[in-house]
C-alpha cells in the first residue's frame, strides 16, 4: 500500500511538472517556426491584428503610456487590452519640440525605461509577447549621445565596404544597448534626380555601388545566424519601390519609369539585400505603374514576395496607408487604405494604429479570411524570436552608458570622415597646405565654424567644427581668424516645419567683414555649401525638402568672388547633402575639397585633408552637374541621350561619377583578359596592374564597367559591374583582378526574360566612369 502511495505521488509530481513547463513558443531550442506556430495558436483574432500595429504620436499616443514621464502599467492595460506588437522610437523623450525636433533621453535613461516598458510586456500581459522597438540608424542612431557618422551619400564616396562593416556593427550594437531590436535602415535607393531632397540619405545613382554597400550594412547589422547575436538588431531596407527618381525631384511623387529600367536599376540593390537574408522591407510612398506601393499588389507580392523570395516582415513607411487617403486619393476610407494595404502585401502599420485597427470588420464581413492574418502575424512572431526577444528581452543599461558614443567608436567615425572626403580639383599641388610657411589664415564661409551632421541625426557626445579643430590642432603655430561670409538659413536643424533663407542683404555685411578679414590673411579656406536645412526631406505637405535648383545660395558666389578677387591663396571645402553646381567656383580656386556632411569628427578630417594628415581617397557615388537644367545626368545613359545643346553649351558632367583625385599619382597599365572569348555559362578574369607613381602613400579605387556594344533591347553607355579598393606605397605595384561571370552581363529582354545574349562586350578599367582602359571580350553560345 506504501508503494502504491509513493507510485501515485510521483505520478501527480510527474504531472504537475509537465503543466509546469513553458509552452512551447518560450522553447528557445524548437526553430523560431515551431515556436511561432504554437504562439500563434494561442492568440486572439484581436491579438493577431494587435500584433500588426505600432504606436507613436497618434491617437492614443505613445506618450499616454507615460504619465508623469514613466511608464504605467495600468495605463498600458487600459490603453492596450490586446497588448501591441511594436513601439515606434522608445529613446525620444515622447515627441517632438516645439521645433520639430525629437530630444532623446540619455544611453541610460533610455535602456532603464526600456527595461519597464519591455517588463510589462513579458511579465504582465496574457500571452507575455514581447513589444518590437524599433529605432532610426541612417548614420548612428537618431538619440542622444550616439556616434554620429557622416552622412549615406558620404560614406558611399568611401566605396569601402569593410569600413562600412565596422560602421554599422557599431550602430547596431549602439542602438540594440538602448533597446531597440529593429532598424529602420540602410536605405538602398539609388538617386538619379539630386533636386530631391532625401539624395543625402541615398549611396549615390548606380545599382551596383548601392548594393554592394547595402549588403554590406545588412551583415553588419544582423550578422549571419537565424538567432541574432547579443549586439545585432534587425535591418530594415528602404523604401522599396522606386523612391529615388520623383517627378519635379519632389519627394513621393510619381515615379515615371518603365519596368525593365525599374527592376535593373532600383530594385536591383533590393533584390541584393534580399539575398543577403535582410529581415524587413520598408515600402515606399511613391506611385509605380499607376499604383502606390502601398496598394501595389504586383510589387509588394508578385515581385517582393514571389519573385525575389522575401520571407520577412513589410513595414509601411510612416503614415504611408493614410496616404492612400490624403495625398494619392485612392480611397476617402481610413478602414478601406488598411484593408488595401494589408491585401496588396503591408504586414505592419508605422508608426501609429490608423487603417490596421479596422481589420476585424473585414473578417466579420467575408471579404478577408483570418488565415490571411494568420500568414502575416506568423512571420512577426517569427522576427521577433529570432530577434531573442522572448529569450533575452532587456538590456544592461550600465553597459549602453559605457559603449553608446565610446572613444573607440568615435576614432571609427574619424576614418569614415577621412574616407569620405573627395578630392576635386588641386592644380600645381596647391594642396595639401604647408604650415611651416603659413603666418595668418583664415577660414571664412557659413560652414567654417559648424558641425554639420546632416539629417536623421542627434546630438552625439563630441561634434567638432573644422574652425575649432584648427585652434586645436594649431592655435599655437599659426594666427588663425573666421568670418563667418555669409549665412544660408533661419535655422540650422531639418525638422523645422518651415525653414526660410536669411535676408539677402543682411549677408552684405557680413561679406563686408570677410573681406577685410582675408585681406590680414596668407591663405584662405572657404567653407561654402548648404547645410542640413537647405535641402532635406520632404516629411509633409506643409514641410518642403527638395530644390530646384544645385547652386550656391544667397549670396556665396558673391562672397567667393570677392574673396577670389583679393588674389590671396584660396582654396574651399564644399558641405551638402547633395551634388552642387560649382562650376564658377571650381574656375575660381586651385583647390576644392567636396566634403559632404561628414558626421561628429568632420572637422578635425577637413582640417587634416587640407594639411596632408589624410590624404583624401573619396569617388564621387553621385555625378555632379553643371546645372539643375542638366539633370538627368548620371554616367549610365542610353546611347541615344546626351547628343549635346545648343549654342555650344556643354553637355558633360562638371565631375563624373567615380570621379576623385590624390595626393599622389597612379598609373593603369597591362589591362588584359584571362581569355578574349567566354561561352554563356563560364566566365573570365579581368586584370590590371596599378602603380602609385607618387611619393606619398595614396588609395585608389578601381573600377570596372561593362557595355554590351550591341543588344536586342538598348543599353547603358557602360554600366559599374566592379570595383576594389587598394592602398599603395610610393612606387608600389599591385595586380587588380575582377571576375566577369554571366549574372554581370545579363539583362532582361524584349519579352522581360533574364538573359545574357551572346556578341561583343567592352570592357572598360580605370580610376572613375570617364578616365578608362578597354578591351574587348566575346561571348559565344
Amino acid at each position: 500500500m506504501k508503494r502504491i502511495i509513493v507510485l501515485s505521488y510521483i505520478m501527480v509530481l510527474g504531472i504537475g511538472q509537465l503543466f509546469a513547463q513553458k509552452p512551447l513558443y518560450k522553447n528557445s531550442k524548437l526553430s523560431p517556426e515551431e515556436r511561432a506556430a504554437d504562439l500563434l495558436e494561442l492568440m486572439t483574432l484581436d491579438e493577431k491584428i494587435a500584433q500588426m500595429q505600432c504606436m507613436w504620436r497618434g491617437e492614443p499616443s505613445k506618450k499616454e503610456l507615460f504619465p508623469n514621464g514613466e511608464f504605467s502599467p495600468d495605463k498600458a492595460r487600459e490603453i492596450l487590452p490586446n497588448s501591441i506588437g511594436s513601439l515606434a522610437r522608445i529613446n525620444e523623450d515622447l515627441g517632438p519640440d516645439a521645433t520639430g525636433a525629437h530630444p532623446t533621453l540619455s544611453p541610460k535613461d533610455a535602456a532603464e525605461q526600456y527595461n519597464k516598458v519591455q517588463k510589462y510586456f513579458v511579465e504582465e500581459t496574457r500571452l507575455g509577447i514581447p513589444v518590437l522597438i524599433h529605432e532610426e540608424g541612417l548614420h548612428g542612431q537618431q538619440a542622444e549621445d550616439a556616434t554620429s557618422f557622416p552622412a549615406p551619400i558620404a560614406l558611399a564616396s568611401s566605396w569601402n565596404e569593410d569600413l562600412l562593416t565596422d560602421i554599422f556593427t557599431i550602430v547596431g550594437k549602439e542602438i540594440r544597448l538602448r533597446g531597440g531590436r529593429q532598424v529602420l535602415a540602410p536605405v538602398v535607393d539609388v538617386v538619379r534626380d539630386p533636386r530631391w531632397g532625401r539624395t543625402e540619405e541615398c549611396m549615390g545613382e548606380d545599382p551596383y555601388l548601392v548594393s554592394r554597400l547595402g549588403v554590406a550594412q545588412v551583415k553588419a547589422y544582423q550578422g549571419d545566424g537565424i538567432y541574432l547575436g547579443e549586439d545585432k538588431v534587425g535591418a530594415t531596407l528602404k523604401h522599396f519601390g522606386v523612391h529615388g527618381i520623383p517627378e519635379g525631384g519632389n519627394n513621393t511623387a510619381p515615379s515615371n519609369v518603365d519596368e525593365r529600367t525599374a527592376r535593373e536599376v532600383y530594385l536591383k540593390p533590393f533584390k541584393d539585400c534580399i539575398d543577403a537574408g535582410v529581415m524587413n522591407v520598408m515600402v515606399t510612398y511613391n506611385e509605380l505603374w499607376g499604383l502606390p506601393v502601398h496598394a501595389n499588389k504586383k510589387l509588394l507580392k508578385d515581385i517582393l514576395r514571389d519573385e525575389m523570395g522575401f520571407g520577412g516582415v513589410v513595414v509601411s513607411d510612416y503614415y504611408g496607408i493614410s496616404n492612400l487617403v490624403n495625398i494619392d486619393l485612392v480611397t476617402p476610407s481610413i478602414s478601406e487604405a488598411g484593408f488595401l494595404s494589408l491585401k496588396a502585401g503591408v504586414d505592419i502599420e508605422l508608426p501609429d494604429k490608423e487603417g490596421f485597427q479596422y481589420l476585424k470588420k473585414y473578417i466579420e464581413e467575408g471579404k478577408l479570411a483570418e488565415t490571411e492574418i494568420d500568414e502575416v502575424v506568423t512571420r512577426i512572431l517569427i522576427e521577433k524570436i529570432r530577434l531573442r526577444l522572448f529569450d533575452d528581452p532587456y538590456v544592461d543599461p550600465d553597459k549602453a552608458e559605457q559603449f553608446v558614443g565610446c572613444e573607440a567608436n568615435r576614432e571609427v567615425a574619424y576614418r569614415a570622415a577621412a574616407e569620405s572626403m573627395v578630392l576635386l580639383k588641386n592644380d600645381d599641388d596647391f594642396l595639401p597646405l604647408k604650415k611651416d610657411e603659413i603666418k595668418t589664415i583664415a577660414f571664412i564661409g557659413p560652414n567654417a565654424d559648424r558641425c554639420i551632421l546632416g539629417g536623421y541625426a542627434s546630438t552625439p557626445k563630441q561634434c567638432i567644427s573644422p574652425l575649432q579643430a584648427m585652434m586645436e590642432k594649431y592655435g599655437n603655430e599659426i594666427n588663425i581668424l573666421y568670418a563667418e561670409g555669409a549665412k544660408i538659413t533661419d535655422v540650422n536643424s531639418p525638422f523645422p516645419e518651415v525653414i526660410r533663407l536669411v535676408p539677402r542683404e543682411e549677408n552684405d555685411a557680413r561679406i563686408e567683414e570677410a573681406v577685410e578679414v582675408a585681406k590680414k590673411a596668407d591663405v584662405v579656406v572657404l567653407f561654402v555649401g548648404s547645410n542640413e536645412a537647405v535641402a532635406r526631406e520632404a516629411y509633409g505637405p506643409t514641410a518642403p525638402g527638395d530644390m530646384p535648383t544645385l547652386g550656391l545660395l544667397n549670396g556665396q558666389d558673391d562672397l567667393i568672388n570677392q574673396i577670389v578677387a583679393l588674389g590671396k591663396p584660396t582654396c574651399a571645402v564644399v558641405n551638402s547633402g547633395q551634388p552642387l553646381s560649382i562650376g564658377k567656383l571650381a574656375e575660381s580656386v586651385p583647390a576644392v575639397i567636396q566634403g559632404w556632411f561628414l558626421g561628429q569628427e568632420g572637422g578635425y578630417a577637413m582640417v587634416d585633408a587640407l594639411f596632408g594628415d589624410i590624404n583624401p581617397s573619396g569617388k564621387l557615388p553621385i555625378t555632379f552637374p553643371r546645372s539643375a537644367g542638366h539633370i538627368p545626368s548620371y554616367y549610365a545613359y542610353k546611347p541615344s541621350s546626351r547628343r549635346g545643346y545648343n549654342l555650344g553649351l556643354d553637355v558633360s558632367p562638371l565631375f563624373p561619377f567615380g570621379f576623385g583625385l590624390s595626393y599622389t599619382t597612379f598609373e593603369y597599365k597591362n589591362l588584359r583578359l584571362s581569355n578574349n572569348e567566354m561561352k554563356k555559362d563560364d566566365s573570365v578574369i579581368v586584370s590590371i596592374e596599378v602603380t602609385n607613381t607618387g611619393d606619398r602613400e595614396g588609395a585608389e579605387v578601381v573600377q570596372m564597367y561593362i557595355h554590351d556594344d550591341y543588344s536586342s533591347v538598348t543599353r547603358p553607355v557602360k554600366e559599374l559591374k566592379g570595383f576594389k579598393k587598394i592602398w599603395l606605397e610610393p612606387g608600389q605595384t599591385q595586380t587588380v583582378t575582377f571576375p566577369i561571370t554571366p549574372d554581370l552581363l545579363a539583362f532582361y529582354d524584349v519579352d522581360m526574360n533574364w538573359i545574357v545574349e551572346s556578341g561583343d562586350f567592352t570592357i572598360l578599367l580605370g580610376t572613375s566612369s570617364e578616365t578608362t582602359q578597354s578591351v574587348k571580350l566575346k561571348v559565344t553560345e
